[in-house]
């Protein structure tokens, strides 16, 4: 099948491609909206700015798209092959990329509020400026990504990989980074992790000489080897840090008003 077939099948009413092949298809501003694409072959499609809201694309291969601009609120991505995708500026709005793969993607400034990402493979993709309010990101795969000045407000990142991520400006706070593995050396500057939780998180070798903990928890963490020194601790809960302030400098730190828990 071709794009002009496939378009052609659209006005006719027809919305069932399920398993098409549409490798390097041009859909360029095409609307598909609803269309079923359910293990399709979009591998090198071109669909900038297509509208494909709604669209069931669960395990269709989008390996190598263009997807520049492309509306994808409410779609059904899961287990959806996007590696290499060029997603730069898409709207997914609510979609569902649960368990999708997204190696090297280009997310720059996409719009990824409220979508579900759990178990996702994000290693290596570009999220610079990206919004991801209130996203799921439970246990996803973020190592290499790049979240620089990133939005994650409220998001879930329980169990998240984010080793070796730059997560420098990007804003943090309230989200949920429990059991969260930042071990390998992350940056963290800049970084608002404001009202976060960090509970057993494992930041040994993250850079948080200039991030944000004002009423962040801090529970049963491992922070050895952090520079906590111009930190801001106001309000944090700080709570059985194993070797956190051992060799620490933290005179300049904002530590007023700490809430310590005692153990128990």
């Amino acid at each position: 099948m071709d794009a002009s077939e496939l378009l052609e099948r659209y006005q006719a009413g027809e919305r069932n491609f399920r398993n098409a092949q549409l490798t390097c298809a041009d859909l360029n501003d095409a609307n598909l909206l609803g269309v079923n694409f359910n293990g399709a072959d979009l591998s090198g499609a071109s669909l900038i700015d297509a509208d494909l809201s709604g669209t069931d694309l669960s395990g269709a291969n989008l390996f190598g798209a263009d997807l520049l601009s492309t509306e994808l609120l409410n779609a059904d991505l899961s287990y959806a092959n996007l590696s290499g995708a060029e997603m730069l500026g898409a709207s997914l709005s609510d979609a569902d990329l649960r368990g999708a793969v997204l190696l090297n993607a280009n997310l720059r400034y996409a719009n990824l509020s409220d979508v579900c990402l759990s178990r996702a493979n994000l290693s290596f993709a570009n999220l610079l400026g990206a919004n991801l309010f209130g996203a799921n990101l439970l246990g996803a795969d973020l190592s290499y990504t790049n979240l620089f000045g990133a939005d994650l407000f409220g998001a879930n990142l329980l169990g998240a990989d984010l080793s070796y991520a730059n997560l420098f400006g990007t804003n943090l706070s309230y989200a949920n980074l429990l059991g969260a593995n930042i071990y390998y050396p992350t940056s963290l500057l800049a970084a608002n992790l404001s009202g976060a939780n960090l509970s057993s998180t494992n930041l040994n070798g993250a850079d948080l000489s200039t991030a944000t903990l004002t009423e962040a928890k801090l529970v049963d963490m491992y922070l050895q080897q952090e520079n906590l020194q111009p930190s801001n601790l106001y309000h944090a809960k700080l709570s059985r840090l194993l070797n956190a302030l051992s060799s620490r400098k933290l005179s300049d730190g904002d530590l007023s008003h700490r809430l310590h828990e005692p153990d128990v």
